[in-house]
């Protein structure tokens, strides 16, 4: 069963790691995937950290999925508050 912690915590390390690389180098943006991505790589670390007793990484990737699930939610109440554009006065053409 140990390795089953191993290997969740690696590829935790893995979606943090390509997250950041992904976003420094202009192929995703800030936004639903980048989130994702790191909400799912510091809850590997997080249950990998817990495993083996290292409580301040634990404490470390429970702030980080916070910040994660509080983008996503911003992000998410944005995309519905956000009214789709609509044709102005200005743009009709007689």
């Amino acid at each position: 069963m140990d390795i089953v912690f191993e290997v969740i915590g690696w590829v935790g390390t893995v979606l943090l790691i390509a997250a950041y690389f992904l976003l420094s180098i202009g192929r995703i943006p800030n936004g639903r995937a980048y989130q994702l991505f790191n909400l799912f790589g510091a809850i590997g670390l997080l249950i990998n950290g817990a495993v083996h007793g290292a409580w301040p990484s634990v404490i470390l990737n429970i702030v980080w999925s916070g910040i994660g699930i509080f983008s996503l939610i911003q992000l998410a109440r944005k995309q519905r508050v956000t009214p789709t554009e609509t044709p102005s006065a200005d743009s009709a053409t007689i």
